[in-house]
């Protein structure tokens, strides 16, 4: 018996939904799509806190 809690689900793509990722900036949250190409460069750079946990362990800062 196999269980669930580490079940993995596989998605066709054509299942899969686009994930959009929101920032703050100037005091305002905007989704990245949306920023101009200077902008964008800025948000590529940018360098992201992760408190050392079990979930940084899974997924990488």
């Amino acid at each position: 018996m196999q269980n669930a809690a580490h079940t993995t689900l596989e998605l066709k793509t054509e299942e899969r939904q686009r994930c959009e990722v929101w920032t703050r900036v100037m005091g305002y949250h905007r989704p990245v799509s949306e920023f101009n190409p200077g902008k964008k460069g800025e948000h590529d750079e940018r360098v992201h806190f992760c408190e050392p946990t079990e979930s940084c362990a899974v997924s990488p800062c």
